[in-house]
């Protein structure tokens, strides 16, 4: 892969953004690995489809459209005089094109359970760093800057931070695939109104409000489309249905699975024992391992796993509670009793029908990585404290939701 390629595809057509052209022959190659290509075998919003219809798009259009905005943010800062080299804007490139690389099957859904005890943002770490390795150090850059070793700081929080690409972008292509207008946010002003400032990424006076926009918008989304009650129940279903094949696995018994799945079903693999050669088997694992799978397991003899499968794909959902206080040991017991009267289920089978959990939102934090508001006379104010607008405070502050799913019947 690593040897050059006629850089045939120069333009892509994004439903978002228009045209969108990749800037280099790397760029291009990368793009065209198995690695990267796997991601338009990943769901974008894991399950949020069953919510929102139009919800299909995968990671790989969000990679893309992170990588055109980006491009525009190195054009926006040159032209203000910030000195940004053809190395440095190709490495800032890789690094967002490569950002999700690293997300497994149904991206946040099932975060951590293939490879326990690491985040998809350090298996993207290790995908880039074998990428490197076969493209002959190419990629150093990128990894220095996105690991945010890089001396200028600046680059790294185009990449990873509260005003970042990665944000800007998912923030408006999950708006419009939902269709929840009120999640819409104005990315090419608050990207036309960037600046760095001793090295850090900060916001012209005149783009404060939309910044305020950006805010609100991300606290909508996530209480409408990330943390929708439907979608929740969703994934924490598809959750009990992989912890149930595993145990199934682990205990020796087959069940119907591609060999990429089998093989994590059959092993437990952490941080601590994670291989060149598991990493490999995961480039593999995508979506379709997992419907595929889900699908057979409806007419499997284990009553649980065949039950819950049929619920997801059927779509016929557990019933969810949601409510602004976490519930009492005694309403706990007392669903728990009643699904166990009516359904006669065992306390090992109980936990698979009845969980609860709790829910945060917390649109800015003014704590890490803030967003700086730069004024005419250089002296810059935290966006919570320039914004006139009162909401803004408040959204910084976490807001927590509790919730509990059972069967309906």
């Amino acid at each position: 892969m690593s040897e050059k390629k006629t850089n045939k595809l120069k333009i892509l057509n994004d439903p978002i953004y228009g045209f969108i052209t990749i800037p280099n022959i790397l760029i291009y190659n990368l793009i065209e690995h198995p690695y990267f290509q796997r991601l338009r075998r990943i769901s974008q919003m894991g399950l949020s489809y069953l919510v929102y219809p139009g919800a299909h798009h995968t990671r790989f259009h969000h990679a893309i459209g992170s990588v055109h905005l980006m491009q525009k943010a190195v054009r926006i800062l040159k032209f203000k005089g910030v000195q940004i080299s053809e190395e440095e804007a190709t490495a800032v490139y890789i690094a967002i094109l490569l950002h999700d690389i690293g997300h497994g099957p149904f991206s946040h859904a099932l975060e951590g359970q293939f490879i326990k005890g690491i985040s998809h943002e350090n298996i993207s770490l290790l995908f880039m760093e074998a990428l490197n390795d076969e493209f002959k150090g190419q990629l150093s850059l990128a990894i220095e800057i996105f690991k945010g070793n890089y001396h200028r700081k600046f680059l790294h929080q185009l990449i990873s931070s509260q005003l970042d690409m990665d944000r800007l972008d998912y923030l408006k292509r999950d708006s419009f695939y939902t269709g929840v207008a009120e999640g819409t946010i104005n990315s090419e002003r608050l990207i036309t109104m960037l600046d760095v400032n001793n090295d850090n990424l900060v916001v012209e006076e005149k783009g404060i409000y939309s910044v305020e926009s950006f805010i609100v918008s991300r606290r909508i989304m996530y209480w409408q489309v990330y943390l929708h009650k439907t979608a929740l129940v969703a994934e924490k279903l598809l959750e009990k249905i992989l912890k149930r094949a595993k145990e199934l696995s682990l205990s020796g018994i087959e069940l119907p699975a591609t060999k990429t799945l089998s093989i994590f079903l059959k092993q437990s693999i952490n941080a601590d024992n994670l291989s060149a050669e598991n990493l490999k088997t995961f480039s593999k694992l995508d979506d379709y391992d997992i419907l595929a799978a889900i699908k057979d397991w409806i007419s499997n003899d284990d009553k649980i796993l065949s039950k819950l499968s049929k619920s997801l794909i059927n779509r016929r959902l557990p019933k969810v509670v949601l409510q602004n206080e976490p519930f009492t040991e005694n309403q706990l017991l007392t669903i728990k009793q009643q699904v166990k009267e009516k359904l006669q289920y065992s306390d090992e089978e109980l936990d698979y029908f009845v969980y609860h959990g709790e829910i945060c939102n917390q649109a800015y934090d003014s704590t890490k990585n803030n967003i700086q508001i730069i004024y005419k006379n250089g002296s810059l104010k935290d966006v919570t404290e320039a914004s006139d607008h009162l909401n803004i405070q408040a959204l910084s502050n976490p807001v927590y939701k509790y919730y509990i799913c059972y069967p309906k019947k």
